[in-house]
């Protein structure tokens, strides 16, 4: 090799190594930047010159050059922040977003995403996050832009109500009836009256609102009153009513708000035993086809109530004027556990209905549950003042987002204004089989190559795919003491390149004086 021959080897020692100091300067220039991965350079030496040496074949490098740049993707650490967007990978997987002006996708591992003006999740570039919409648990459709847009909780209508009060058994009966004791105030309620029921004719009453399909509120009255009985038995008659004005069922034709039974939805009887607790309850609804049709309150309209799913008896109720009158179970704190034996009622008393019963009907001879099954928050009768302890049913009235949480497998649930939670969207996460093969393209983004091949999609927590954190953004992984430390190895074999230079030129300037 000639002297200029070294020269250029040493020159192509200095550009390897500037290129070298370029990627460790940008390593700590971004020790601090979100998401950001290190990268490392390889060098590799060049062509050989043969020389011959003795007789031998030898060979003499020309320099070096870079051979590669390999960027490290392992996990950065994390940082804790208040912003419940800002998300953190947990493994494996990059953050999919989409450019909206050109649709260009691009990956990502910088979590630090927002809402924008128009409710869509972006990054800082306004670059807007992918995932899929889920419904009841699970995701449905395609990629698509996570957005929240004024988003609502629907509507549910109550199907069932619970109660669950206390009865003084030492109040006396308000309400007596000489043909059927146990239906004292259903003889006497007048829908078309107001109120329907005087509050001097019953011992007790409870209320609670329940909800339409439309989410308006409505509100339910229990009226209980004692049952007065030849053997002593603990037995009360109740009545469900509703606003009288607010029924909109339908009678043989009849708006039901424009006759007596107006307001009028289910009645029965509740027996206890000497203790006070629960034994059976009776129910006692409207007819689908009814007997009289010209008068709903007629006896032989009220028939043993039918029974849900869980063995509690239903009864219907209409507030919104729908073709389907709306059902709603009634819990007393005991339910039918074998319900779809016959009617789901043991009426070895014979009565089926209200008509059935006389002056002498025994508590003994009240239908029953073919088996009751109590609870232990059902309804009590004790010498302890009338009281309500518990009030519950499932309906509600629509809700506006509040607030939103980001579980550790990507789901994005909305918490809204009725108490509701409803799962919104999951964050869709790519990995690749090449992650070497990425293009860096600048602002934390990366987009796929030939080289790295199609993303994979999946779910986090998934397939590989790592779990997020939500309130986290991962740091940089870059190591500073390394990189500093391979500063002054670089700085060390730049100086060294250098000598080479200033050798072969010392060299060359003494073979050009020798013509002096």
């Amino acid at each position: 090799m000639s002297i200029s021959g070294s020269m250029y080897t040493g020159i192509s020692g200095l550009q390897a190594q500037s290129q070298a100091t370029s990627v460790v300067s940008n390593n700590l220039a971004n020790s601090t930047t979100t998401g950001y991965k290190s990268v490392s350079i390889s060098f590799e030496d060049v062509f050989y010159s043969t020389v011959y040496a003795g007789g031998s074949i030898g060979q003499v490098g020309n320099g070096v050059t870079t051979s590669s740049l390999t960027t490290d993707f392992s996990q950065g650490s994390y940082e804790t922040t208040n912003t419940v967007t800002d998300v953190a990978i947990n493994g494996d997987g990059f953050y999919i977003v989409v450019d909206p002006d050109t649709d260009t996708t691009y990956y990502t591992r910088d979590g630090g995403f927002t809402f924008d003006t128009n409710g869509y999740l972006v990054d800082s570039h306004g670059n807007r996050v992918q995932g899929w919409e889920t419904v009841d648990g699970s995701i449905t459709g395609g990629l698509v832009d996570i957005q929240l847009d004024n988003s609502q909780s629907p509507p549910q209508a109550t199907t069932e109500v619970a109660i669950q009060v206390n009865l003084d058994s030492t109040e006396t009966d308000n309400t007596a009836s000489s043909t059927n004791p146990y239906a004292s105030l259903f003889e006497i309620y007048d829908g078309t009256s107001d109120p329907a029921l005087d509050d001097s004719r019953y011992a007790y009453q409870t209320t609670i609102s329940v909800y339409d399909e439309n989410g308006a509120s409505h509100d339910l009255t229990v009226y209980y009153d004692p049952v007065t009985t030849d053997d002593g038995s603990i037995v009360w008659e109740y009545t469900v009513c509703c606003d009288a004005d607010e029924d909109m069922r339908d009678f043989a034709g009849t708006d039901m708000a424009d006759t007596s039974g107006a307001g009028m939805l289910v009645t029965g009887t509740l027996t206890f035993s000497s203790s006070g607790d629960l034994q059976s309850i009776t129910a006692f609804t409207l007819s689908d086809t009814p007997t009289d049709t010209t008068d709903p309150l007629a006896e032989e309209n009220w028939v043993l109530a039918e029974f849900d799913d869980n063995g509690l008896p239903v009864f219907e109720a209409n507030f919104t004027g729908a073709d389907e009158n709306q059902e709603i179970s009634l819990d007393f704190g005991i339910s039918n556990s074998d319900f779809a034996t016959g009617t789901g009622w043991d009426t070895s008393g014979g009565i089926d209905s209200l008509d059935d019963f006389t002056a002498t009907t025994t508590p003994d001879e009240l239908p029953s549950f073919n088996t009751g099954v109590l609870s232990t928050r059902a309804t009590t009768s004790t010498t302890s003042s009338s009281a309500t302890y518990t009030l519950t049913q499932d309906g509600y009235a629509p809700g506006e987002l509040t607030d939103i949480t980001i579980s550790e497998n990507g789901v994005i649930e909305g918490s809204y204004t009725n108490g509701q939670s409803q799962e919104l969207y999951t964050f869709a996460l790519a990995d690749f089989t090449n992650t070497q093969g990425l293009y860096s393209e600048g602002g934390n983004l990366y987009s796929a190559t030939t080289d790295s091949g199609q993303a994979l999609i999946g779910t986090p927590g998934s397939a590989g795919f790592g779990t997020i954190a939500s309130n986290s953004l991962e740091q940089s992984n870059v190591d500073t003491a390394t990189e500093l430390t391979n500063l002054i190895i670089i700085q060390a074999a730049y100086q060294a390149n250098s000598k080479i230079i200033t050798t072969a030129d010392t060299l060359l300037s003494t073979a050009i004086g020798l013509k002096r």
